[in-house]
């Protein structure tokens, strides 16, 4: 199942957590309850939902001198499919200088623009 599979069988709660744990780029478990307003043990199993299915990563630190987790987001399905056109990727991706008077941009478009 994918993540966005996953994500739609997210509780409101669940959900909400996600959102939290991906604006702040990771947060620590102690202020994730907080933030989010709910009991600790009622975090907890947001948290584990989470972890479970693989939607965050979560590791073990010291905060504030007490044992806590570092909960971060995972790496979501990537669909690289969306940079393309036709066979073609987008002419900058590696490219490390951009000649300004290679049309590899424009014929990339094109070949988007009429994609069936």
């Amino acid at each position: 199942m994918s993540s966005a599979e996953l994500e739609d069988d997210l509780t409101a709660d669940e959900q909400a957590g996600l959102e939290l744990i991906r604006e702040t780029g990771g947060i620590h478990q102690s202020d994730f309850w907080k933030e989010l307003d709910v009991s600790s043990r009622k975090g907890s199993r947001i948290v584990d939902q989470l972890a479970e299915n693989g939607l965050i990563q979560r590791e073990e630190t010291v905060y504030n001198g007490h044992n806590t987790y570092i909960l971060t987001p995972a790496a979501r399905d990537l669909d690289f499919s969306l940079l393309m056109a036709g066979d073609m990727l987008p002419p900058f991706i590696a490219d490390d200088e951009i000649d300004p008077q290679n049309d590899a941009f424009s014929q990339w478009v094109m070949t988007l623009a009429y994609e069936d």
